[in-house]
C-alpha cells in the first residue's frame, strides 16, 4: 500500500507569524511533525505541502520531500488542508505517476 503523510505548512500565519518554523525547543516546530512522521515504518513518503521556500529548505533539512511550492490562491487565510490535500494528489498524479492509498495528516 502507498502511503503517504502530507504536513501542511504555509507561511501566512497571521496569530502566530511563521509558528511552523519558529524553534520549540532546539527544533523548528515542523522538524517534530517531519521526524514523528519518518518514525512510522508504513509511511512511504513524508511530504511538505507549504508556499514559502524558506520553508521548504527546512522541511527538507529534516527529511522531507517537497515536490512543489504550494500555489498562492490555495495558500491564503481561507484555504483548507482539503485544498492542499488536492492538490497534492493531482500534482503527484500528473508529476509522478504516482497515486497514494492513504494520506495521513496531523502530525
Amino acid at each position: 500500500m502507498k502511503i503517504i503523510a502530507l504536513i501542511t505548512a504555509r507561511s501566512g500565519s497571521k496569530g502566530v507569524p511563521h509558528k511552523n518554523i519558529r524553534k520549540l525547543g532546539e527544533l523548528p516546530v515542523i522538524a517534530y511533525s517531519i521526524l514523528l512522521a519518518k518514525m512510522v515504518k508504513e509511511i512511504d513518503r513524508v511530504i511538505v505541502s507549504t508556499d514559502s521556500e524558506k520553508y521548504a529548505l527546512i522541511a527538507k533539512e529534516f527529511g522531507a520531500e517537497v515536490p512543489f511550492l504550494r500555489p498562492k490562491h490555495i495558500s491564503g487565510d481561507k484555504s483548507t488542508d482539503l485544498d492542499a490535500f488536492k492538490y497534492c494528489i493531482n500534482w503527484l498524479e500528473e508529476n509522478e505517476n504516482y497515486k497514494p492509498e492513504l494520506i495521513l495528516s496531523g502530525f
